[in-house]
């Protein structure tokens, strides 16, 4: 139950993070705002993680985790709470940075306390099972929400997901242990774990690594629109078929990872560079989806393995090392949502292919000095 409480309340937190651009012109038109300007909702979100998550969980290290996870849960309900009764644009955009605050350091310490108890060879499949909420949050709790906000307004969207997260924070109080409390070593201690060159090198793999697959998805539907000639009607239908193949990939994929993680990554990151280069040249609609499919089930079956990585190279400090790793995954987002339109206004949309996959090799190629270093550091130890 421990880990279904937890998971409830990831499927909680990260669909208020998906489900905004499916509400953007509802908010935009509510609270008379351009596009553009509903758009830093978006933003600003993203920019919450990536500086407050890794600063917030620093400054709460040491805190007994369950008390920490129950105050963190209680942000978010305020602050989704906060969104669905906003009376202008400034209201609704402070409170959706408070909740971008508190993700990264929730998630951090849900995935600490879920491996706590886990044995060495298990951890990758127990983070998969724990990131199972993101991908229902992709597949089902976007969906939903959007389908809520159309049919009782978008407040509403934000007030159901205010009440998933109180759901999951009374789970919490019921099911998760105490007695789990981090190591006290204050803020600039908790930071001395990034001397650690695994610890960076793994950290920027998952920078790197994931830019080509967050390019192709972020231009997904322009993409199949152009090049690949479906129809708007079809784009919904492909996401959910991505979706689907996120998810069996993250449950596949952590357990590769639990029996070889580098290996496991980098044969999935090969594999990745070819589908990239499959999807460039697909002769066919039936082909595309296929792809579709398999490009979600292949790009999310090394996340699993790029967390575990990051827990067992950063022993002193896994909280902030997982919550900075989060940060590296929102600046792959941002980065490669900047690099794919730089693409589009050059070369143009095919090329998108292209340029994934060059940056997917260099994430292969990182991932190889990784594998390399720990098998240097085995021979060593023998």
């Amino acid at each position: 139950m421990k880990l279904t409480a937890l998971l409830v309340c990831v499927f909680g937190v990260t669909t208020g993070e998906f489900v905004v651009a499916g509400i953007l012109p509802a908010v935009a038109g509510d609270l008379d705002v351009s596009i553009p300007s509903a758009g830093l909702l978006v933003t600003a979100y993203a920019l919450g993680m990536i500086v407050g998550g890794p600063l917030l969980t620093a400054m709460t290290a040491g805190r007994a985790r369950k008390p920490l996870l129950l105050a963190l849960l209680a942000v978010a309900v305020t602050g989704n709470l906060l969104s669905a009764v906003a009376p202008g644009f400034g209201l609704l955009f402070a409170a959706r940075i408070v909740t971008a605050l508190v993700t990264s350091t929730f998630f951090a310490n849900a995935i600490v306390i879920a491996t706590a108890s886990a044995p060495p060879e298990k951890k990758a499949s127990t983070v998969a099972k724990l990131a199972f909420g993101m991908n229902l949050a992709m597949i089902l709790g976007a969906p939903l929400g959007t389908w809520i906000g159309e049919a009782f307004g978008w407040r509403t969207t934000f007030a159901a997901i205010s009440a998933c997260c109180a759901a999951g924070l009374v789970l919490v109080a019921r099911f998760v242990p105490g007695g789990q409390p981090g190591v006290r070593t204050g803020a600039l201690g908790e930071f001395a774990v990034f001397r650690n060159r695994d610890l960076l090198l793994a950290i920027t793999i998952t920078a790197v690594a994931n830019i080509g697959l967050l390019m192709v998805f972020t231009y997904l539907a322009p993409l199949l629109t152009g090049p690949a000639g479906f129809t708007a009607g079809a784009v919904a239908p492909m996401l959910l078929l991505y979706g689907v193949g996120a998810t069996i990939g993250n449950l596949v994929g952590g357990r590769l990872a639990d029996r070889a993680l580098l290996r496991s990554q980098l044969g999935a990151l090969a594999l990745l560079v070819v589908l990239l280069l499959a999807l460039r040249l697909s002769p066919s609609s039936f082909t595309t989806g296929a792809l579709v499919f398999a490009l979600g089930a292949v790009g999310f079956s090394f996340l699993p393995g790029m967390q575990a990585r990051v827990l067992t190279t950063a022993a002193m400090a896994p909280t902030l090392a997982v919550a900075v790793n989060a940060s590296a995954y929102q600046v792959a987002a941002a980065f490669a949502g900047w690099l794919g339109g730089r693409v589009v206004a050059g070369p143009g949309l095919p090329a998108i292919y292209l340029v994934a996959a060059a940056t997917t090799v260099i994430g292969l190629v990182l991932t190889g000095l990784a594998s390399a270093r720990e098998a240097a550091d085995g021979e060593f130890g023998e």
